[in-house]
């Protein structure tokens, strides 16, 4: 099920939503746990079977640490570990690692027949993988409190608002709200309503409209030139952005709107200043979940430089592995992890360049927005691209080519109706994310007399209304 087919923003939502305050509260997390089992059964009926599997096996994994120390309590964590990313494995990356070593095993020789496996990726493996572990080793620590409730444990992975595409939560955050009585309350429902309005703006306005020149350009690029591909990369940027942060601003919204509050995961962060600060306002759910589970454990940044440089360059090459089974993922978190390693290296030299340049002040932040723009794009094309040498190419026909507007100029009349859209649509969001870079801004947006903020809403419904591709989409992230 889709938050942006009409049967969920119709009926599901309204129903769900309705009976959670009409029942007792000792009978809404049961409400909530069918309600969102009904939810992934809309995808592959039969995949909720391996979330169920999961949720049992982490659930007495608590338990059991609960009571156990020293090498018994180490090992119920690596079973723990192994079930949940052994399952993962064997859906996201068995193909994957079976095709490489079958391409190796031709290169010596080798007689290696293994078949790879022909089932499909449930959906959000990821997501409640992450979501579940993060409850294991938190446990693990002493961090969180053991959940004895197996149906409030198996509710915390399986919420549907976050269920399939994040944020990725953490036990502290989540957990004791399941237990909590909330109440109706108008300004926090409004507030839940106006999260929902605009992710579904980013989603059906400009992410599933960018979506068909994207898909025309991408999907066939042999047949474009460098400046179909610069206007390609620059809406993709867009459409990944606002597809992404579409859908957890509606899981935001639709959890608050019954009394949850879920981590803020996307910070405008095209208005970042540098790679580092972009990785703090992009998916920061699976940024901080890689920060405190990979980067941190390996040492961080309290080691020796050289290791400091391979701490970061794992962690977003694994990033990367997170996104996909195909060398395109991996080589776009390495691309990343290369960005921060170089930072490191010219350090000094940055610095000295940024104290001759601060007295432009506003001019000079726009420079460094830009070029981290920039940077970001260019390892969207790996992200994007179908392979390597589809990346490769493109970004070459880019160097080459890409300043070359005049082949492009014909293609921009013909859908001139929907790069106005588009566009328009594009200044709208940045001109809302320049609210959203300072939280003070936003704060002085909010205070704005409820009237207004009402008339805002319902104009954005309006061009929801429309604008919007109503065509069932699915969201970019539901892949991994």
């Amino acid at each position: 099920m889709l938050f942006n087919s009409l049967f969920f923003l119709f009926v599901f939502f309204p129903l769900v939503t309705g009976f959670y305050y009409i029942l007792p509260h000792r009978f809404r997390w049961l409400w909530l746990l069918f309600a969102s089992c009904y939810f992934y059964m809309g995808f592959v009926p039969q995949y909720i079977l391996i979330l169920a599997f999961t949720i049992t096996v982490d659930y007495f994994a608590g338990i059991l640490l609960a009571k156990s120390s020293g090498a018994k309590k180490k090992i119920i964590l690596m079973i723990s570990i192994l079930s949940n990313i052994g399952m993962l494995f064997v859906f996201k990356y068995f193909n994957f690692f079976n095709a490489n070593l079958g391409a190796l095993a031709e290169i010596i020789h080798w007689n290696y027949s293994l078949q790879s496996l022909s089932w499909v990726l449930p959906i959000g493996l990821s997501f409640h993988t992450f979501q579940s572990l993060s409850y294991i080793i938190e446990v693990y620590y002493g961090r969180q409190k053991v959940e004895r409730s197996f149906g409030i444990f198996a509710l915390y992975v399986m919420f549907y608002p976050q269920l399939v595409a994040g944020p990725i939560e953490r036990p502290q955050n989540l957990l004791h709200q399941f237990h909590e009585k909330h109440f109706f309350q108008i300004e926090r429902f409004f507030s839940g309503l106006r999260l929902i309005i605009w992710g579904l703006f980013k989603k059906v306005v400009i992410a599933d409209r960018v979506s068909i020149f994207v898909n025309q350009i991408f999907n066939n690029p042999y047949e474009y030139t460098g400046a179909y591909f610069v206007l390609g990369t620059f809406l993709f940027a867009f459409q990944i952005y606002c597809d992404f942060s579409g859908y957890s601003d509606m899981a935001r919204g639709l959890a608050r709107t019954i009394g949850f509050e879920l981590m803020v995961n996307f910070k405008a962060p095209y208005f970042s200043k540098s790679i580092s600060e972009f990785w703090r306002r992009w998916h920061i759910s699976l940024s901080s979940w890689f920060r405190d589970y990979v980067y941190i454990p390996l040492g961080g940044s309290r080691v020796a430089v050289w290791r400091w440089q391979y701490n970061l360059f794992i962690t977003f090459l694994l990033s990367g592995i997170w996104h996909g089974a195909n060398w395109t993922y991996v080589i776009w978190g390495g691309l990343n992890g290369f960005y921060l390693v170089f930072a490191i290296w010219v350090d000094k030299l940055s610095q000295k360049f940024t104290q001759n340049f601060k007295l432009f002040g506003t001019v000079y932040n726009i420079y460094q927005m830009i070029s981290t723009f920039i940077l970001i794009c260019i390892a969207w094309i790996f992200f994007r691209a179908q392979t390597v040498g589809e990346a490769w190419y493109i970004l070459k026909q880019i160097v080459s080519d890409g300043y070359n507007l005049s082949g492009l100029w014909p293609f921009l009349l013909q859908y001139r109706y929907s790069f106005l859209i588009i566009f328009g649509a594009i200044s709208f969001l940045t001109f809302v994310d320049y609210f959203i870079a300072e939280d003070k801004r936003l704060e002085k947006l909010f205070r704005l007399p409820l009237f207004i903020q009402v008339v805002a809403c319902l104009f954005i419904v309006f061009i929801i209304m429309l604008l919007g591709r109503f065509v069932n989409e699915q969201f970019i992230y539901f892949q991994f």
